[in-house]
């Protein structure tokens, strides 16, 4: 199956959040690295799009991988990997997909 990944605008700016917030608190270095991890686990998501745990409870087809102390929710859609929220594991997950935005 041949795959490409989609970001969606806010899993972009989860992700900018999640940098910025590493480069201030922890280190640049921290934040370079984490960036390189997430570029890793995305990879393997295209090769390997069925790896998420099913999330269907809190929205239709959505699928989520863990990195470190972070979920990645995403779904697939027409032979693509559609990356949907990038946040921290201990967020209210539920709030998180009833929230008005583009999900």
């Amino acid at each position: 199956m041949s795959n490409f990944l989609r970001i969606t605008p806010t899993a972009s700016r989860d992700i900018e959040s999640l940098i910025n917030y590493l480069a201030e608190k922890v280190s640049v270095e921290t934040a370079e690295l984490f960036l390189l991890k997430i570029n890793s686990k995305f990879q393997l998501l295209v090769k390997f799009p069925q790896i998420g745990r099913r999330r269907d409870e809190l929205y239709p087809g959505l699928r989520s991988v863990t990195l470190e102390d972070y979920l990645i929710f995403y779904r697939l859609v027409l032979g693509a990997i559609e990356v949907m929220r990038v946040v921290g594991g201990y967020r209210d997950l539920e709030a998180l997909f009833t929230e008005n935005d583009e999900n």
